[in-house]
C-alpha cells in the first residue's frame, strides 16, 4: 500500500486507512494537531513506517479501509478504533457491498465517474463544490478492486471486528445502513443527511473522534 505522512512533530499519531480508489488529495482539507499517516492503494498489506516514536496511536478506517485494517495484526497498542462508512465484511452481500454495488464500482468509467460521485458520495451542491477527487487512474483502481476481492476470499476468516465506534451517513447508498445497525448495534453513530463520504462535514481529524462520542 502507499502512504502519505503529515508531520506535526507530535507524540500522537492518527493512522488513517482510506477507501478504495482514494489517495491523500481527497482528505487534504482535514487539519490535525497530531501526526497523520494516510494509507491508500491496497495492493499489498505492507506498511513501511516506524511507529515506535509515538505514545498514542489512534485508528480511523474508511470504507474498504475498514476491511483492510481488520485483518492486520498490529504489533503496537491502538487506543481508539473508528470505522467510517464501511464494514469488515466488505464483500458480504448484506453487511458489505452487494453484487450489484460491486458491479457498479468496478464498471465506473471516465465518463461516469462524475455522475457516480454526485449520486453516491456527496449529498448537496455545496459538498460537490468542495469535492476533491483522487489523482489515481481508473486502471489502478480496478487493479486494487480485484486485489481486495481476492484478499477477502483468502482472509475473511481472519477478520477481527474490534472497532470501538462506527460512523455512517444516514443515506449511504453503498452499504445497507439497516444492516449496519444490526451489526454494530450500540457502537453505530449516524450523520444525518449524509451519503457515503461524511468528510464534507468535518474540518479536522479530532472532530471524527468527537462524533464517536455522541
Amino acid at each position: 500500500m502507499k502512504k502519505y505522512f503529515i508531520n506535526n512533530n507530535s507524540r500522537k499519531l492518527i493512522l488513517f486507512f482510506t477507501g478504495w480508489g482514494c489517495d491523500e488529495h481527497e482528505f487534504s482539507h482535514l487539519e490535525s494537531n497530531t501526526d497523520v499517516l494516510i494509507l491508500y492503494d491496497y495492493t499489498d498489506l505492507k506498511i513501511s513506517f516506524d511507529f515506535s516514536n509515538y505514545d498514542e496511536i489512534n485508528l480511523i478506517s474508511f470504507s474498504a479501509g475498514v476491511f483492510i485494517s481488520s485483518i492486520i495484526n498490529f504489533d503496537f497498542k491502538i487506543n481508539n478504533k473508528i470505522a467510517i462508512s464501511g464494514n469488515p465484511y466488505l464483500f458480504d452481500d448484506k453487511l458489505g457491498l452487494s453484487k450489484k454495488t460491486q458491479d457498479l464500482l468496478y464498471n465506473i468509467t471516465e465518463e461516469t465517474a462524475e455522475e457516480f460521485a454526485k449520486n453516491y458520495l456527496v449529498k448537496t451542491d455545496e459538498e460537490w463544490n468542495s469535492f476533491r477527487p483522487s489523482n489515481r487512474t481508473l486502471d489502478s483502481c480496478k487493479f486494487e478492486f480485484n486485489f481486495l476481492k481476492s484478499l477477502y476470499e483468502k482472509q475473511k476468516k481472519d477478520i477481527c471486528d474490534n472497532f470501538d465506534v462506527a460512523i455512517f451517513g444516514q443515506e449511504d447508498p453503498l452499504f445497507d445502513v439497516t444492516e449496519q445497525k444490526k451489526f454494530y448495534n450500540d457502537r453505530l453513530r449516524i450523520v444525518k443527511n449524509a451519503r457515503h463520504n461524511i468528510f464534507f462535514r468535518i474540518h479536522n481529524y479530532e472532530q471524527i473522534f468527537e462524533l464517536g462520542e455522541l
